[in-house]
């Protein structure tokens, strides 16, 4: 019998990533005695300041929001009960075509080699029998989540570790009635620009794609206040504007396609460790 303990290694982008997608399944496993362990690739210093200020505007100061959101990382963790958090301190590179994305120190100009030997350093140390991260997309386009992507493959071919690997997705029938929702939410606002509800509609995968379907309905709760312990960059998050009962009935399942195995576990799944225990 092995003497590491099982291990889920989730490597995220910015601080409040680890809670929108995959805070259920961190409070799921952890709960389970699972060992979680949670990398954090950048500052999140384009994120927005007190009082909502922008970046770019007049009074925001990244480094200020860089240190604030780290400790609100902080706080989300040890609401999720994460054992352990890593930080690579990339500076965020903003939304894709900012001017953010151009700065050398940006994760987004940082050589996938570099970030990547960080990574093995991680992975040699907590050697995860799980690994979650974003699809070469990044989701939906972001360049720090496709920057997350790029290193953890290639941290992974850098090691020769051979955990399961999944990136996280959404399934179209649940992309749809998010969008209802948001309309549900947002009031008086304008429909939305047909451009934009086709690029919605694009998010995710068809459901027969998606190879595991992971309920974590009764951590609803917690993936909440993980959300809203990020409370600096509520504006921005959408999900805190239903409450916990709504979020968790629209939340409580967490979906990922598996990319790499060698446990041969059947597909679909509703366990990330289905195979290893």
């Amino acid at each position: 019998m092995s003497d590491w303990p099982l291990t889920l290694m989730a490597v995220h982008a910015h601080p409040d990533d680890e809670a929108t997608g995959t805070g259920g399944v961190l409070a799921r496993y952890a709960a389970e005695g699972i060992r979680t362990v949670l990398v954090t690739c950048t500052d999140g210093r384009c994120g927005d300041g007190p009082s909502g200020v922008k970046p770019g505007d007049p009074g925001h100061d990244p480094a200020a929001v860089a240190a604030m959101r780290r400790e609100e990382l902080k706080a989300s963790c040890e609401i999720l009960k994460i054992s352990h958090l890593e930080t690579l301190d990339y500076a965020d590179s903003g939304m894709m075509g900012w001017p953010t994305n151009e700065e050398p120190e940006s994760f987004w100009q940082t050589p996938v080699a570099e970030g990547a030997a960080r990574l093995a350093e991680l992975l040699r140390r907590y050697r995860p029998d799980v690994v979650l991260t974003y699809d070469e997309n990044g989701f939906y386009g972001h360049p720090d989540h496709i920057q997350a992507n790029r290193i953890t493959m290639a941290a992974l071919e850098m090691t020769g570790l051979a955990p399961k690997v999944y990136w996280t997705t959404a399934p179209r029938s649940a992309m749809q009635r998010f969008g209802e929702v948001m309309r549900e939410f947002a009031g008086d606002a304008p429909e939305p620009d047909p451009a934009e509800a086709a690029a919605l509609a694009e998010i995710g995968l068809p459901d027969e794609e998606i190879t595991t379907w992971v309920d974590t309905s009764a951590f609803g709760a917690q993936k909440f206040d993980a959300l809203a312990a990020h409370a600096s960059q509520g504006e921005n998050i959408f999900f805190l504007k239903m409450g916990r009962e709504r979020f968790t009935e629209l939340m409580g399942m967490e979906t990922f396609v598996r990319v790499q195995d060698t446990t041969g576990a059947a597909l679909p799944e509703d366990d990330l460790f289905a195979g290893l225990r």
